[in-house]
């Protein structure tokens, strides 16, 4: 089951319902963009070049420029020497479609599902699969001619299509008049239209065209055999334009199933009034959660700006939850560390907030016989900490499988999944442990003996007491690898235009060495009655050991 959203409600999506599509597509999104973006291009011819194998060659055209003779890999010379006054720009094709996938994400306000379509260019397509939201606009002919004239009011230049399969509403946006396509009409509809619908490369199309395959209706009419062997793409596109195969769409936006929303009539652009929707939508939601005996883990709180981009804040609790107050603050404490960031522009039109990793949460007792341990509330702290400070910034100690002490624990976010328990023999530890074991210089009365004095970072201490040796050996089935005391995140890539943020300090700490030998570890005390935990590596009689210091007891 899948749950599309309206302003007011859930919709509970039968997955056995027939899949319906909505493709807009946009010929001239880089010259209407740039436009937009700088309005002083927008009264000017534009025409936006690339380097091929050397020449400069056109990449992208308005519709002026193709009306003056001016054509898609023409030679630049060329096209300035037909019209001089012809404005040039060379072709930005990683800020075209960063821009294009921000575009492509504030139609998920039309519909949770919105994935942009890369066959052909990076930019220019999406797909939407409004399965069961149609209703909400009254119906696919007015949500088809809504999404296309508040397009067209932003000077993007659309056609779009809606039908039972991506590929033949792809194909319809292309290359036919902006429709709704019904499942009877799909096979006459697509049949004449040409083969390039299909979403194949030019030199597939000019080989077909020379074979006299120019309509998907020749196409089909041939033996599929024979087409196979030199066409494998064209059939596997022709199944999917006509269903037979299922085409599978990859939503831009985390896919929810549980959300919230809230539209203006008049555009906010406060941090108060969008915490102020943010608490308002937490209630609502949590209304829906409790009703389902559910809760949920992560949030998502999406804010659609009125320039057609959004804005997206994810966080995690540490516990599955459904308390609106607790939710709220989450995103009131991430938004006070986010301020700096934030930029409204002309305005949000749109809140909406979903949860994620839902489970079953039962109703709890609150009264006189409830019991409260306390565990909630620190869980909940954690959860504010993290949601301030970062995630990486709040860390709890995990208990790893491992009989050297520098190894046997290792830190972890708090708000990250729970290991399960690993049972340990109760042995005698210290509580403050170094990251690695430092050398220390130790005398002993005798070879074997317990150590008498330590000098430790130039300083002499004289050991009064000492128990011991507890011996612990190798881990020689271990890989030469380097510890971690702190997980290493995983590496974000910049958007164009975004600062690399730096990951936070993880030491650097040396290799483990497999080959080193086992350890003697030993107790001691001086005499101002501080205690030591030290121990010896290698053994008297096979070279000379080395000591170190390992740890500190209270």
């Amino acid at each position: 089951m899948v749950l599309h959203s309206s302003p007011n409600q859930l919709v509970l999506v039968d997955p056995k319902l027939k899949r319906r599509f909505l493709a807009l597509h946009l010929p001239y999104w880089a010259t209407d963009y740039l436009k937009r973006a700088e309005p002083a291009l927008r009264e000017k011819p534009l025409a936006l070049y690339e380097r091929i194998k050397g020449g400069l060659r056109l990449a992208a055209l308005d519709p002026a420029g193709l009306q003056n003779g001016l054509r898609l890999g023409q030679n630049l010379a060329d096209a300035r020497a037909i019209w001089p006054e012809l404005t040039v720009r060379e072709i930005d094709r990683p800020r075209l479609e960063a821009a294009f996938r921000d575009f492509a994400d504030w139609h998920s306000n039309a519909s949770p599902l919105v994935s942009v379509m890369t066959d052909v260019s990076g930019f220019g397509d999406l797909v939407l699969d409004i399965t069961g939201v149609a209703h909400l606009f009254g119906g696919e002919r007015k949500m088809l001619r809504e999404l296309i004239i508040r397009l067209r009011k932003l000077d993007y230049r659309v056609s779009g299509a809606i039908a039972p399969t991506i590929g033949s509403a792809w194909a319809v946006s292309h290359f036919a008049q902006s429709q709704v396509v019904e499942d009877n009409d799909l096979i006459a509809l697509l049949d004449v239209l040409p083969v390039a619908a299909l979403r194949l490369a030019e030199a597939q199309v000019l080989t077909l065209a020379q074979m006299g395959l120019k309509t998907i209706g020749q196409v089909r009419q041939y033996p599929r055999k024979s087409l196979s062997a030199r066409f494998g793409q064209l059939l596997l596109r022709l199944d999917q334009a006509f269903g037979e195969i299922e085409e599978r769409m990859t939503p831009r936006l985390p896919l929810v199933e549980h959300l919230a929303e809230q539209r203006f009539a008049d555009p906010i652009s406060l941090m108060d009034d969008v915490l102020r929707t943010t608490h308002d939508l937490a209630t609502k939601l949590a209304e829906t959660l409790e009703k389902e005996g559910l809760g949920g883990q992560t949030f998502h709180l999406f804010l659609y700006r009125v320039d057609h981009k959004v804005m997206t804040l994810s966080l995690n609790a540490g516990r599955v939850t459904r308390d609106p107050d607790h939710i709220a603050d989450l995103f009131r404490h991430r938004a006070q560390r986010l301020e700096a960031e934030y930029d409204p522009v002309f305005g949000i039109d749109m809140v909406r907030l979903a949860a994620d990793s839902v489970d079953r949460l039962d109703a709890v007792q609150t009264g006189a016989f409830s019991i409260n341990d306390g565990l909630e509330d620190i869980d909940r702290l954690n959860d504010r900490l993290s949601s301030r400070l970062g995630p990486l910034a709040v860390l709890r100690t995990e208990m790893r499988a491992s009989r050297l002490p520098e190894r046997a624990a290792r830190l972890v976010p708090v708000q990250g999944d729970v290991a399960p328990p690993i049972e340990t023999p109760m042995l005698q530890r210290p509580v403050k442990l170094l990251p690695m074991p430092e050398a220390v210089a130790i005398m002993a009365e005798v070879p074997h003996g317990l150590p008498a004095s330590m000098v430790w970072r130039g300083e002499s201490y004289r050991l009064v007491r000492g128990q011991g040796p507890e011996r612990l050996s190798a881990e020689w089935w271990r890989k030469r690898e380097r510890l971690k005391l702190v997980e290493q995140p995983k590496p974000k890539i910049p958007k164009p235009g975004e600062k690399l943020v730096p990951p936070p300090y993880i030491p650097d700490l040396p290799e483990f060495n497999p080959d080193a030998g086992m350890r003697d570890y030993y107790v001691v005390e001086d005499q101002h009655g501080s205690r030591f935990w030290v121990f010896r590596q290698g053994l008297y009689g096979s070279g000379r050991p080395v000591w170190y210091l390992h740890g500190f007891f209270p």
